[in-house]
């Protein structure tokens, strides 16, 4: 009899913890979405924001007609700019990459001569010279200021004396093994995960064909490569599968969002910090908007809770009372 008593005991008590740990863990998952907010809104208040944007304004100057030359000769492409303009900003174009030719425009002053009066009129014909630009991905920083890039432009820059985008790619180790632990939980549903060499920007991707990959690339430091992996877990479990006119419908700034506010906060409930990359990156593709943040909360933290209850199955009748 007390035997009996001892194991429901037992019982009740692994149950009661378990159920205290996931409570807790659902606490601190909502704390941390919160904290989003909080932490966009800061940002985007501050002086760093303002200097980021006046920067990338920059690059977005572009006509349609310019834009669909850039991505039919460089479909990649993410941010252009001329020779000189690079290196104003901090990186030099590296020698032998191809230009990537759009159209210009200026005009020229003309003066007319009406031959019956000789009146003189002058008039500004429009003129469309074709420019060479290139990707970010053609440069490279500038470690130094050379007589070459100096003669070519007297206004270059070194790239550490640049503002960097507030999204600041992690650094660092992943001790507690994040990444293999979310692979597996994808690998088990049926994804496939690899890794490869992207453009240096990217830093992976996910399949909405039916193939149901996940791509990471290499070059990422084990920190960023946890992030990445749970971010993109995020894209498969809320994006991969909706149709392509939902998927459309949706704008790629709140599937972003969603995916980069999961994997801040799973990164957290598993004691990866991710602020100094996702808050810009949040920032930046929810234009700061705060209320696009706080709408996509329940879509976020149900995802966060499908992805930790994988991470740590929970217990079922049968494992509990053994």
């Amino acid at each position: 009899m007390s035997a009996t008593v001892e194991g429901d005991t037992m019982a009740r008590t692994a149950t009661t913890t378990a159920a205290d740990k996931a409570q807790a863990r659902k606490a601190l998952a909502e704390q941390l979405q919160a904290s989003i907010v909080e932490k966009v809104a800061a940002l985007t208040s501050s002086d760093q924001w303002t200097r980021f944007l006046d920067q990338s304004a920059a690059f977005h100057a572009y006509s349609f007609k310019n834009v669909v030359l850039i991505l039919t000769q460089c479909p990649e492409a993410t941010a252009v700019a001329g020779y000189n303009q690079w290196l104003e900003r901090g990186r030099h174009v590296r020698a032998g990459q191809k230009a990537i030719r759009i159209f210009g425009y200026s005009s020229k002053k003309i003066t007319d001569t009406d031959p019956e009066t000789g009146e003189e009129t002058e008039r500004r014909a429009p003129r469309f010279p074709i420019l060479s630009v290139f990707d970010e991905s053609q440069t490279d920083p500038n470690t130094e200021l050379t007589p070459r890039m100096l003669k070519a432009n007297p206004k270059a820059r070194l790239w550490a004396d640049i503002e960097q985008h507030p999204a600041q790619r992690l650094t660092g180790a992943d001790p507690d093994g994040i990444y293999g632990q979310v692979r597996d939980v994808m690998t088990a549903r049926g994804w496939t995960i690899t890794h490869r060499e992207l453009d240096g920007h990217t830093n992976g991707y996910t399949t909405c064909d039916g193939t149901r990959q996940i791509v990471i690339e290499t070059a990422l430091e084990p920190a960023q490569t946890a992030k990445t992996m749970i971010h993109e877990a995020a894209h498969a479990l809320l994006h991969a599968d909706l149709a392509s006119t939902d998927r459309q419908q949706m704008h790629r700034g709140i599937r972003e969002v969603e995916a980069e506010s999961v994997a801040y906060v799973l990164a957290g409930l598993l004691g990866l910090d991710t602020t100094s990359y996702s808050i810009g990156y949040i920032a930046e593709w929810a234009e700061a908007d705060t209320d696009l943040i706080t709408t996509t909360g329940k879509r976020v933290l149900d995802t966060v809770h499908t992805l930790t209850n994988e991470l740590t199955p929970q217990p079922t009748e049968q494992t509990t009372a053994a």
